[in-house]
């Protein structure tokens, strides 16, 4: 069986790790980096991998994300392109992310974000209430997430479009396919959803264009990556009135640091990477799935297409 080695840039996280492999795949020989076994692994558990620490691995055949995304990977650019990545897909990482944009979708949509502000100055102001029928939401990725995701909203009643890099159908979602069909996607939305995987193509997409091509007032909620937001570009564009707020649940660095502007932006809602997670079982269980299945032959499951970086 081959051996893993925990490689995180937080202490903490591969504390945690290195507890959710011993309760729940005992049988797997795991080490941490300073181990001097560490340089005999086959296999990295990774989460922002600490740079140059991939490298240091002669015998590397595999390296595993323990989420969804691969992009932290990046953190180290001392990675082995040929060396395979695989991720950690949970069928309930779809749920939790669906029940936490709906209630997203919802805190704008019945003006909670007025009723919270006015609640720090003692103003008592009713919003207005709308159909959801008449608030439209706009979902970006209609991957294995965004689309029961977009799914979900339309069945709730929204008036729901969705817009992927190839063009999808969804039941009761208007769909657009491919950079052409941006700009009518966006026009007019209430409220956009990022669910993109972050690619080279997706890198800072969520600025100035974007944000313009939305109705005056409207929201954004980011639930893909923080490299996919322009932060200057959203405090502009909050500044001035084009958009009301956004709900922020990821960051180019985590935990976000105390000195960012955005903990003291108006409008923006910040919550700590927390839409949704795999569970430690499931984590546990597919890293240990595929290390048998490296260790047989057999082929990897969730495993990274380097063209399309997920």
């Amino acid at each position: 069986m081959a051996s893993l080695v925990l490689l995180c840039q937080n202490p903490a996280l591969t504390d945690w790790l290195a507890r959710l492999f011993a309760e729940h795949a005992p049988h797997l020989q795991v080490v941490r980096p300073e181990d001097a076994r560490a340089r005999e692994a086959e296999v990295a558990v990774c989460w922002f991998p600490p740079q140059g620490s991939l490298a240091r691995l002669p015998n590397l055949r595999l390296v595993h994300s323990i989420g969804s995304g691969v992009d932290h990977l990046a953190n180290d650019s001392s990675r082995d392109p040929d060396v395979p990545v695989c991720r950690v897909v949970d069928p309930d990482h779809t749920l939790g992310m669906s029940e936490y944009v709906h209630w997203g979708v919802l805190h704008f949509h019945r003006g909670f974000d007025q009723v919270i502000t006015g609640n720090a100055v003692q103003r008592w102001q009713r919003p207005g209430q709308r159909k959801a029928q008449d608030f439209r939401v706009g979902v970006m990725g209609l991957g294995a997430i965004g689309a029961p995701v977009a799914v979900r909203l339309a069945e709730a009643g929204y008036d729901v479009r969705g817009w992927a890099r190839t063009p999808r159908e969804l039941a009761g979602v208007s769909t657009f396919g491919g950079a052409q069909a941006l700009d009518g996607f966006l026009d007019g939305l209430n409220v956009l959803v990022n669910l993109l995987p972050l690619t080279a193509a997706t890198h800072g997409l969520l600025g100035h264009a974007v944000f313009q091509r939305m109705a005056r007032g409207s929201a954004l909620i980011n639930c893909g990556r923080g490299q996919h937001l322009d932060a200057d570009h959203l405090r502009q564009a909050l500044a001035d009135g084009q958009l009301r707020g956004a709900l922020l649940d990821v960051f180019e660095q985590e935990p976000l640091p105390a000195d960012s502007p955005l903990w003291h932006t108006p409008g923006v809602w910040i919550t700590p990477h927390m839409a949704s997670a795999a569970s430690d079982r499931c984590i546990a269980r597919q890293v240990a799935d595929n290390v048998a299945r490296l260790a047989n032959g057999l082929a990897l499951n969730n495993l990274v297409d380097p063209a399309l970086g997920y």
